[in-house]
């Protein structure tokens, strides 16, 4: 569906390209490197890959920006639906989201059979630790957001039936150029959390994470310590298969090291020999705040999972 006065559509007679007039209007943070999850159910998923991939092919060509899915069963806990990321640039993940957004209410439209613009909605996943920024004190931030845009914007509370869930659902009710403007504006202001660039390296976890699933992994048990020390640090062991951590450790513990520094966690792997009982599985020992365990956590899961999803 076309809409003429949006600074998002591009023209068929030679006037400027969308990204050249999206990165006009972007100030100097548009060269930074950023990223963007929310959900899509399967048969969407589907509207984005199109037939042998043709559609998120041509998206991620002519936006400059990377797309990835979550596999048919990465759901996020609570839902049965799955996630997409994009990556990139301001201006390139910005023109991403247009593609794929303008691509699912045509297909909304066509199972409609209406070709007024519904009022859809999109659902971003943003980091727990994120939020506080967004909504601002008293709210202040985000009816900001919300008059500037002329988007719905509502964030909702942690879902404490997961343990150890630290991310929440950012719903954008509106147009397709509301929603737009109010997801520029997002991420404008998550550029202002020194952390969230972190979460681009773990963007699929929940399967491991929520125990659907993930057996051919290597990673199976879960087991929660229950040690606090001085500083109300939490300490966490998993299960990793031997054949698997190496991928932890990295060569010379470079990853484990990099994994320690991004989560700010102390991660201890068991000595070699030494299984959790009845298994193949070594130890590994997190131990730190309840967000440094669940982003360890995470980075350790997707360098186990590099490997395996290679393998299927």
């Amino acid at each position: 569906m076309d809409a003429p006065d949006s600074s998002y559509v591009s023209s068929q007679d030679g006037s400027p390209k969308r990204s050249d007039q999206l990165r006009s209007s972007i100030p100097e943070s548009g060269e930074t490197f950023t990223h963007i999850r929310f959900l899509v159910s399967n048969s969407e998923a589907g509207s984005v890959i199109g037939k042998g991939g043709t559609t998120i092919t041509d998206f991620q060509s002519e936006s400059g920006a990377r797309i990835q899915l979550s596999r048919t069963h990465e759901l996020f806990p609570g839902t049965g639906d799955r996630i997409i990321m994009v990556s990139g640039n301001l201006g390139e993940v910005l023109n991403a989201m247009y593609l794929i957004l303008k691509k699912l209410l045509s297909e909304m439209e066509k199972e409609s059979g209406h070709e007024v613009e519904p009022r859809s909605r999109v659902r971003m996943i943003v980091p727990n630790g994120s939020c506080g920024g967004l909504i601002g004190k008293g709210g202040s931030n985000i009816k900001s957001l919300i008059e500037a845009s002329g988007a719905g914007i509502k964030i909702s509370p942690l879902d404490a039936n997961y343990y150890r869930l630290s991310d929440r659902l950012l719903m954008i009710t509106g147009s397709l150029d509301e929603q737009m403007e109010a997801i520029k504006l997002i991420l404008h202001k998550l550029f202002e959390d020194p952390h969230y660039p972190h979460y681009v390296n773990v963007p699929f976890s929940y399967a491991a994470a929520y125990g659907t699933n993930f057996g051919p992994n290597g990673t199976r048990g879960k087991f929660p310590n229950n040690k606090q020390d001085d500083q109300n640090n939490s300490s966490v062991t998993i299960g990793i298969s031997d054949d698997h951590i190496g991928l932890v450790l990295g060569r010379g513990g470079r990853n484990i090291t990099e994994i320690s520094q991004v989560s700010g966690a102390r991660i201890k792997i068991s000595d070699r020999g030494d299984f959790i009982s009845g298994t193949n599985e070594r130890k590994v020992t997190i131990t730190g705040s309840q967000r440094a365990i669940h982003t360890a956590e995470d980075m350790i899961m997707q360098k186990v999972n590099s490997v395996t999803e290679g393998m299927n």
